[in-house]
């Protein structure tokens, strides 16, 4: 075996004359493996959570949306699905009409209104998979009838083949003056999206009923879009748009949500980056670690020197010995990690039944599952720079132990 190889793997294994190097040494070790498994753990919830809110939220917006200039109906519209279908990275799309409306049941609340094709929506969003109660299909151009979140329904203390009424904010005058324009609608249905925004503020109808409603002589709001890649919805927006012309705007989804996006790709940065501290702090113990050691073990290293050891031998024993201690860490705050991370949902659902409290209540959150999203690249760069700054917190005391002078060393002994 090589030399300084050798000494060094004693040099971790050996009992310390001071028992405090032993424990700092402990420490140190311990620091580095509850570094790295935090922030695993907390990165891969991160991951789940960001996986999660995209897939619920995408779920029901869409990948990309083709809208009207201004606030003009898209008459045509027919033939602009036909020209986004042709489109090899789109699965399908959609047409809807949306409105802002009040909507009164046994109690009243305002609700996003949306006209869909039962044919085209379900194979652009993920509506028709989320029902509770019901079918999409129960929605029927001429019937009126009408498809609550269940937070919604609740709010307006209704359910499935009770009637509710639908207020939206345009005027018609009539004898007795102006009144909104009202429509009585049944209940055939109730969704859950798992997303409060959606559970509690959507209501879904015949996309003909609500042309009638808001009068658009036939013509729809926009038409939503599912790509094959969702990653990709931005470049296929602009083939899109080109296509069209350029008489009709396409967004995709990265500009609908820019804000949500940007600040979930910040928040992952600055994360990792403030988790990445307590495996910096604990490099540092690593270095107060060596630097001890090399002070116990002056007279050894006096000794080795004179046998004929180089200082480049004694520098690759302490770095050795260092990143024995870092790596041993990195690899139990691995494993602890990927185990938690795994366990994650399981872990929670203990924690909320023990103590009683909803971690993640729909009422706040978009999702109120906590889910991990383990990834792959995350986790070799944790390791690796963990592993990194091991090496550099050794790369001081062993050099200082390089300069060691043997004749002053000795000198007490």
């Amino acid at each position: 075996m090589n030399l300084p190889l050798f000494i060094g793997l004693r040099y971790t294994r050996a009992k310390r004359k001071n028992h405090f190097i032993s424990f700092i040494s402990l420490i140190s070790m311990a620091g580095i493996a509850i570094g790295v498994m935090t922030v695993i753990v907390v990165i891969s919830v991160m991951n789940g959570f960001d996986k999660e809110l995209k897939e619920r939220m995408l779920g029901s917006v869409a990948h990309a949306t083709i809208s009207a200039y201004g606030h003009d109906y898209i008459q045509d519209w027919e033939s602009a699905i036909q020209i986004a279908e042709e489109n090899l990275g789109v699965v399908s799309a959609a047409p809807y009409v949306a409105s802002e409306a009040m909507v009164q049941g046994y109690r009243t609340t305002g609700a996003l209104v949306q006209g869909v094709s039962p044919e085209y929506e379900k194979n652009v969003t993920q509506l028709a998979e989320k029902m509770k109660y019901g079918s999409m299909d129960d929605l029927v151009a001429g019937e009126y009838n009408i498809i609550l979140g269940v937070d919604l329904a609740a709010q307006l203390g209704t359910g499935p083949g009770e009637k509710v009424v639908v207020y939206i904010p345009q005027f018609k005058t009539t004898a007795v003056g102006v009144l909104p324009r009202l429509k009585r609608f049944t209940v055939v249905g109730i969704f859950e999206m798992g997303a409060y925004e959606y559970d509690a503020k959507l209501a879904l109808i015949h996309l003909n009923d609500a042309q009638n409603l808001e009068k658009t002589d036939g013509g729809i709001e926009g038409i939503r879009i599912k790509t094959t890649d969702l990653m990709k919805a931005p470049k296929i927006a602009y083939e899109i748009e080109e296509k069209l012309g350029g008489f009709l705007r396409v967004r995709d989804w990265t500009q609908e949500n820019a804000n949500f996006y940007k600040a979930t790709q910040q928040e992952r940065v600055v994360m990792f980056i403030i988790l990445s501290m307590i495996i910096a702090v604990a490099a540092f113990n690593i270095l107060s670690t060596m630097v001890m050691l090399v002070t116990e073990k002056n007279s050894d290293i006096a000794i080795l020197r004179t046998l004929g050891m180089s200082g480049s031998q004694v520098t690759r024993i302490f770095i050795i010995a260092g990143v024995v201690i870092g790596a041993i860490g990195t690899i139990i705050g691995t494993a602890l990690g990927l185990l938690i991370s795994f366990n994650v949902s399981s872990i929670i659902s203990w924690l909320e039944g023990f103590f009683e409290v909803d971690f993640m209540s729909s009422d706040v959150y978009y999702i109120s599952d906590i889910t991990a999203d383990v990834q792959s690249s995350d986790v070799i760069s944790i390791v690796v720079i963990a592993f990194t700054l091991t090496i550099l917190a050794t790369i001081y005391p062993a050099w200082r132990a390089s300069r060691i002078q043997p004749a002053e060393a000795l000198r007490y002994e």
